[in-house]
């Protein structure tokens, strides 16, 4: 019975790490567009631009090497020879 467990958790470990990392897919959230600001009705009170979410836009960087992982992923540190 430990075997049939350890083997399970072998396998799942294994399907875990065999996903594909690339992020060269375009995400839904790439395709946001900037919308119109919100028009209050007569009857209610105007909203105040004072507390609008002003978002900046993206500073320009290099596109990233096809196949390159994600940039969710921690980096990889490696430690140099003391």
């Amino acid at each position: 019975m430990k075997g049939l467990a350890l083997i399970i958790m072998v396998c799942t470990v294994f399907a875990g790490c065999a996903k594909d990392l690339s992020c060269d897919d375009p995400q839904r959230y790439q395709k946001a567009r900037a919308g119109t600001r919100i028009d209050a009705p007569d009857d209610l009170d105007e909203l105040e631009a004072s507390k609008e979410l002003t978002v900046p836009s993206a500073s320009p960087r290099d596109a990233r090497p096809d196949g390159s992982p994600c940039l969710d992923l921690p980096p990889v540190l490696q430690s140099k020879g003391i």
